[in-house]
């Protein structure tokens, strides 16, 4: 499962959500903008027209650091094809999810000879939890916020889900919200908290997975993850490998006889988050980043 498709979506669905949360400002003469732009085409996460200011928000949400070209270089070429198809004032907005060490989520700003371009970055690990608690949209995004107690704060959020009034929203923000809790929190835990039969009944599960995902791949992965949940032993465990050494195979190619040592020592909750996160990866240099990331 891809967590930008995650916050597309959300964005797209909450887009006032967000303007209020990272612009401080009401707005509802708003537009979604298609996120290919124009020339040789590049897909941004999100573009986001606020009519009357005349101005563009734009999102990037990066799990990871590491960029191929580097952000700031893609974040320079988002800059001036929205510049050039919409001769606008644009916010640019860079949200890391996930905590890391890495010098790169203090970047915020592109330098070479003659060029400087800026953006903004938000480390949503060091961010209140309180704003993103008080909007539907953002509920999600608070399971990956400052916190001294991560469980506590994980079942605040899922308080706030349940008293979502409208079931549709509801379901809709309860698999968006176990999602992203993903990034830092065990499937087991997740599930004390939110209802995991949220996540086969969604409409909106089913959406984000197509983004990826071919109907064969689809049902491995769900069956993989359904038997890893019920059985809970070593037999499960081997399967779900399986599953995730099929799937990176037929993603990345064959996998070195090094990385397949790697993978055979995962625990199944890690064997789970990887089978949720390898269709994002487009090299075998990404898989071997993540393991060096939960191996630290």
């Amino acid at each position: 499962m891809t967590y930008d498709n995650t916050l597309k979506y959300l964005v797209e669905q909450y887009p006032e959500d967000f303007i209020r949360y990272l612009l401080a400002s009401e707005a509802t003469d708003i537009q979604i903008l298609k996120t290919e732009l124009n020339q040789e085409p590049i897909r941004a996460d999100s573009v986001t027209f606020l009519q009357t200011a005349n101005q563009i928000l734009h999102l990037e949400f990066q799990t990871l650091p590491a960029s191929t070209p580097p952000l700031p270089l893609r974040m320079l070429d988002y800059w001036v094809r929205l510049y050039r198809q919409y001769n606008c004032d644009i916010e640019q907005i860079v949200i890391f999810l996930k905590p890391t060490t890495s010098e790169a989520v203090f970047v915020d700003q592109f330098i070479a000879r003659n060029t400087t371009h800026r953006y903004s970055v938000i480390r949503i690990w060091e961010q209140d939890p309180e704003p993103l608690l008080l909007s539907p949209g953002l509920l999600p995004l608070a399971t990956l916020a400052r916190t001294d107690s991560p469980q506590s704060l994980l079942q605040q959020v899922a308080v706030q889900v349940s008293m979502i009034e409208e079931e549709a929203t509801k379901q809709s923000i309860s698999v968006c919200t176990q999602l992203l809790a993903g990034l830092v929190f065990e499937p087991e835990l997740i599930r004390q908290f939110l209802r995991r039969e949220d996540m086969r009944e969604s409409s909106i599960y089913q959406e984000i997975l197509q983004e990826g995902l071919q109907e064969g791949r689809q049902r491995g992965i769900e069956q993989g993850i359904e038997q890893g949940i019920e059985q809970g032993i070593e037999q499960g465990r081997q399967s779900e490998l399986r599953l995730v050494i099929r799937l990176l195979t037929r993603r990345l190619g064959s996998i070195n006889s090094q990385l397949q040592s790697r993978l055979q020592e995962l625990s199944l909750a890690q064997l789970e988050n990887l089978g949720e996160v390898l269709l994002d990866f487009v090299s075998e240099a990404d898989l071997m980043n993540w393991l060096n990331t939960i191996e630290n």
